[in-house]
């Protein structure tokens, strides 16, 4: 478009309109250089004035029509001084946020109901959706600890026909409402949070909603770039079809990445209840497994749709998958090697003894409580443990308080530590105060921490800082980017991340908090830097008896495979659980049982080829989603001007 075009468009816009923009710029110009100076949030009620002017001209009856026009023209303007303001002041009006935000989100709702409506009344849109829902549900109950994973390889070809048979407007709406099925299925245990946090239950519970939501949005841009690639053809053939695979593989290395990474269930953790299935992981990692899975069902549907006869040897693919892994997993596993924890009893292994005391998450951080919290973990830690234990691992905030306010815990760790000729590693808070100003939100740095005491050392204990924070929950993503988010208080931890990852002696080990053990770039990082174990400290106590803590001990035991990495797995309240280089469990707890388990903990003695790879491989898929796409839409915008030329 030329000056002189879009001049000649906005002179034909209506006098009603031009005196709507002025009157809510000029509204918001002045309360502009009216703001305070207050950093951070303020609150300013003329903010609400331009909505407060918005309103008489969405009731006049030319306005009507094109609606949408003023109410984006609204948003970008009323958004517009709120950036100036944020850029220029560092701070922004909580009012104007409100008034910003609520208004397009009603009126953007308002369009997606009523798309949905539309489409809904639609015989081809609820036959759709049914497909995609039988297939996605019945995927949500292919992740361990429930039961359906080797059909994985078959349970999306009704989501891939729906992709194949209907069109994409049709194929988005099917994908989003199974996807949200799906992720409901999955993700229900994250209302307990309610139970135990401190924010609103109702704030935690509109979170769970927008996160469900988040997360089907993947797979929603699946089916938009599957339904857009169906319809291109590259000298006749559907290249871009065949590499889908790779590109929703690559979506999903995009949830890993990230202020917002999840990697939570990824469609390869679905094998996990079968172990010769996943000794491929060394090899092509969880990544291949999706790229697997995804074929193997795009395939499937295809031979479906397919007329010719050919069809009946494409149904044999899942079964070829299956066999190959199977047979390959149990050549593995036939190893004298592989054997469970192989080797155990060498000297240079550590004895390890992991206390689950199974505190309830409710009670756990009660200052009432905290004596004897601490009391019930050191005296299982003194008393169920046998002497020639040589590492003794303590829970995830094991000590629920920042752990410098704890003298008496230290000097008692310290003597522990002497009394038993072993090292602790206990969880706690820490911080480190970096301004002295009260206004400063961050005066403090407040850290999810991990800390070893080894016997005959009275120092103060080596320090490990949980480095991937779980997003809303620990911390709000960007929070560094943008400072004023640190004035906003959602009950979250606000925490900082760690940037080390240590290796300790004398057995080469490194410590892991929590969400830390479900990312293969750490797991990476520390075997590059020469660890042979990894200890993962965690607390799942806040999902209750659910679902969650067998799938985050599924995640650990793929990655446990996938590098040749041997975990001492540890929960609060369960599941702790011992895995070997392969994979094997030893001494599995039960949710909320008190014990403690100890045993010889085998070092890594395995390099995978995946270890070799996962770090190109990875970075690979990234670039991969960025290429797809721009060929997505170079193709489609190259076919639609030579379909215009010959039309």
């Amino acid at each position: 478009m030329t000056p002189n075009d879009f001049l000649t468009k906005l002179k034909a816009l209506p006098k009603a309109y031009k005196i709507y923009a002025s009157v809510l710029a000029a509204i918001e110009l002045v309360l502009f250089f009216v703001r305070p100076e207050t950093p951070g949030l303020y609150i300013q009620l003329p903010q609400l004035l331009p909505i407060v002017a918005a309103l008489p001209f969405l009731f006049v009856k030319n306005v009507r029509r094109p609606f949408s026009r003023y109410m984006n023209t609204y948003g970008i303007i009323v958004f517009a001084f709120l950036a100036i303001d944020y850029l220029t002041r560092s701070h922004a009006g909580l009012f104007q946020i409100v008034a910003t935000f609520i208004p397009m989100m009603l009126y953007w709702f308002s369009l997606f109901t009523r798309w949905n409506a539309k489409l809904f009344r639609q015989k081809e849109a609820r036959i759709a959706l049914a497909l995609a829902t039988l297939s996605w549900g019945f995927v949500a109950f292919a992740f361990p600890p429930l039961p359906l994973g080797p059909a994985m390889l078959i349970l999306l070809v009704p989501w891939f026909i729906v992709l194949n048979k209907y069109n994409r407007e049709t194929a988005v709406f099917a994908t989003f409402w199974a996807s949200m099925i799906y992720n409901t299925v999955n993700y229900y245990w994250i209302r307990n949070v309610m139970n135990v946090e401190t924010a609103p239950s109702g704030l935690i519970f509109l979170g769970l909603i927008l996160l469900i939501a988040y997360l089907s949005l993947f797979n929603v841009l699946a089916s938009f770039v599957y339904s857009t690639a169906k319809n291109l053809k590259i000298k006749g053939k559907a290249y871009l079809l065949v590499l889908f695979p790779i590109f929703y593989a690559s979506i999903e290395v995009h949830r890993t990445t990230g202020d917002f990474a999840f990697p939570w269930n990824h469609l390869g953790y679905t094998f996990g209840n079968h172990l010769e299935l996943l000794q491929a992981l060394s090899i092509i990692g969880i990544f291949g497994y999706t790229i697997l899975i995804v074929a193997s069902n795009q395939i499937v549907a295809y031979a479906f749709l397919l007329k010719s006869r050919k069809k009946f040897a494409l149904f044999a693919v899942p079964i070829v998958i299956f066999a190959a892994l199977l047979i390959h997993g149990s050549c593995v596993l036939s190893a004298p090697e592989a054997a469970p924890f192989y080797n155990a009893q060498a000297q240079e292994n550590p004895a390890i003894a992991m206390v689950q005391p199974s505190i309830a998450q409710g009670a756990k951080w009660s200052k009432e409580r905290f004596d004897s919290i601490v009391n019930k973990t050191f005296k299982m830690a003194m008393d169920s443990t046998t002497p020639d234990i040589d590492l003794i691992l303590l829970a995830e905030t094991a000590v629920p308080d920042h752990i410098r306010r704890q003298h008496e815990v230290i000097r008692r760790l310290h003597q522990m530590a002497d009394m038993r000729n072993a090292s602790i590693l206990t969880g706690a808070l820490d911080y480190k105060q970096v301004s002295l100003d009260k206004n400063n939100p961050r005066r403090f740095d407040i850290y999810n921490a991990s800390f070893l005491f080894t016997p005959g050392n009275n120092s103060f204990p080596q320090r490990y800082i949980k480095k991937h924070l779980v997003p809303f929950s620990e911390r709000i993503p960007f929070d560094d980017v943008f400072p004023i988010l640190n004035y906003v208080d959602l009950g979250e931890g606000d925490f900082v991340p760690g940037k080390e990852t240590p290796v300790y002696g004398p057995y080469n080990w490194t410590p892991y908090i929590c969400y830390d053990a479900i990312f293969g770039d750490l797991v990476r990082e520390a075997i590059n830097a020469g660890s042979r174990l990894m200890v993962n400290i965690t607390n799942d106590g806040w999902f209750g008896r659910s679902t969650a803590p067998f799938q985050h001990l599924n995640i650990v035991r793929h990655l446990a495979i996938s590098y040749g990495y041997p975990v001492a797995r540890l929960a609060n309240s369960g599941v702790s659980a011992f895995i070997d280089q392969y994979g094997h469990y030893d001494q599995n707890t039960k949710i909320f049982e008190t014990r403690v388990i100890q045993r010889k903990m085998p070092l890594k003695t395995r390099s995978t080829f995946y270890t070799s790879i996962g770090d190109a491989f990875e970075k690979s898929l990234l670039w991969f989603f960025a290429i797809y796409l721009i060929a997505l839409f170079a193709v489609a915008k190259l076919e639609k001007r030579l379909l215009g030329r010959f039309a």
